[in-house]
């Protein structure tokens, strides 16, 4: 599915929830790992805000691009974040939704 780039150039964000290790079977505990990089992914929550509108989103980052010492209230800047829609079913259910993914955050706005 193709993905695509979203702009935070004028936004102010900050981490609304530390990252926490993306799974690939909550059953196994098994870590979800970048195809690419072989690192391990995680998920952190960030509050965006601009043009007067706040919203959180959960964001799989790389652990490579976690800096150190990510708390909630942290300002940051994000690397390289896109958006992608998503669907599957299972057990006759079908569920939808995007999944936004970054390159890394950097501390400070």
């Amino acid at each position: 599915m193709p993905s695509f780039k979203v702009d935070t150039s004028t936004a102010v964000v900050f981490v609304a929830t530390a990252p926490t290790p993306k799974l690939v079977s909550k059953q196994t505990g098994e870590r979800a790992i970048d195809r690419e990089t072989g690192a391990g992914l995680s998920t952190v929550g960030l509050l965006i805000s601009d043009e007067g509108e706040g919203n959180l989103y959960q964001v799989t980052v790389p652990e490579t691009g976690l800096p150190d010492g990510l708390v909630p209230g942290m300002p940051v800047s994000v690397v390289g974040l896109k958006a992608r829609d998503w669907e599957n079913t299972s057990n006759g259910q079908t569920r939808h939704g995007i999944a936004f993914r970054a390159v890394a955050l950097t501390v400070g706005a």
